[in-house]
C-alpha cells in the first residue's frame, strides 16, 4: 500500500520564477508551478487517501475471491474434460482424449469404467491412474505410459499396448485377450487371473511379475520375453503358450 505523503506549500511565483536559466524556459517553469499548486492542494484532500485505501481494498477481495473460486474452476474444467470424453466415445481417432484423459489423471480424477474402446491413445499418459473395469477393447495405446495403474476388470482384448510402460501395474482379472503387448515393460505387475489368450508378449520384460494365478496363456507368443520369473515359461507353455517369431 503506498504512503501519500503530505506536500509542503510551493513557494511564491517570484521565488520560484528564478528557477528559469533563460527567458523563453519562464513559461514551462511557469506550467510546472501550477502542477505544484495542484499537487499540494490534491495531497491535503482525503477523498484522494480513501480512494488509495479502498483501491488496495479492492485487489485484497479480488484475490480472497479468486482462491475461493479455485474449486469452482476446477470443477467447470474437469466438466469439459468429461463432456471430451463422451463426445469422442464410440469414435476413431483422439478426439481430444489424450490431453482430456492426462488432466484428469493429473487432477487424481478417478478414471473408473471410462470407455475409450476403438480410441487413437498413442503415447497417452496415465502413471498411477484408476483405470478399474475401463474399456481399451481396440483401443492404440502404443508407448502408453501406465506404470502404477490400476487396471482391475478392465476389458483391454485386441488393443495395442505396443512398447507400453506397465511397471508395477495391476490387471487382475483385466482381459487382454487377442492384445499386442509386444515389446512392453510388465516390471513388478500383478497379472493375477489376467486373461492372455491369443496375445502378443513377444519381447516384453516380465520381471517379477505375479503370474501363478493367470487366467489363460491359451496361444500367447511368448517369444523372446526377458527377465521371465523361474518357471514361468515352461508352465506358459504347457498352459498353451506358443514361442513365435515375429
Amino acid at each position: 500500500m503506498r504512503y501519500r505523503e503530505r506536500r509542503e506549500r510551493p513557494v511564491d511565483w517570484a521565488e520560484y520564477r528564478t528557477r528559469a536559466g533563460h527567458r523563453w524556459t519562464v513559461p514551462f517553469v511557469a506550467v510546472d508551478w501550477v502542477w505544484e499548486w495542484v499537487a499540494h492542494f490534491l495531497s491535503h484532500w482525503a477523498f484522494l487517501e480513501a480512494l488509495e485505501y479502498l483501491s488496495s481494498f479492492g485487489v485484497l477481495v479480488a484475490v480472497i475471491f479468486y482462491f475461493a473460486e479455485s474449486g469452482e474452476r476446477t470443477r467447470q474444467r474437469h466438466l469439459q474434460m468429461w463432456q471430451v470424453m463422451n463426445t469422442a466415445q464410440g469414435k476413431g481417432g483422439s478426439g481430444g482424449r489424450i490431453e482430456a484423459l492426462k488432466e484428469l489423471n493429473d487432477d487424481h480424477v478417478a478414471l473408473v469404467g471410462v470407455d475409450v474402446s476403438g480410441a487413437f491413445l498413442r503415447g497417452v499418459k496415465l502413471r498411477k491412474a484408476e483405470l478399474l473395469r475401463a474399456n481399451f477393447s481396440a483401443a492404440d495405446a502404443r508407448d502408453g505410459e501406465f506404470t502404477e495403474a490400476d487396471f482391475s476388470f478392465a476389458e483391454m482384448q485386441s488393443g495395442n499396448f505396443r512398447n507400453g510402460k506397465f511397471e508395477r501395474a495391476i490387471l487382475r482379472d483385466a482381459d487382454g485377450s487377442d492384445a499386442d503387448f509386444s515389446a512392453a515393460d510388465f516390471s513388478g505387475a500383478d497379472l493375477s487371473r489376467a486373461d492372455f489368450s491369443n496375445a502378443d508378449l513377444h519381447g516384453t520384460d516380465l520381471r517379477d511379475i505375479g503370474w501363478k494365478t493367470i487366467k489363460s496363456m491359451k496361444a500367447t507368443n511368448i517369444y523372446g520375453v526377458k527377465n521371465a520369473p523361474e518357471g514361468f515359461v515352461d508352465w506358459a507353455l504347457k498352459n498353451g503358450a506358443v514361442q513365435t517369431a515375429p
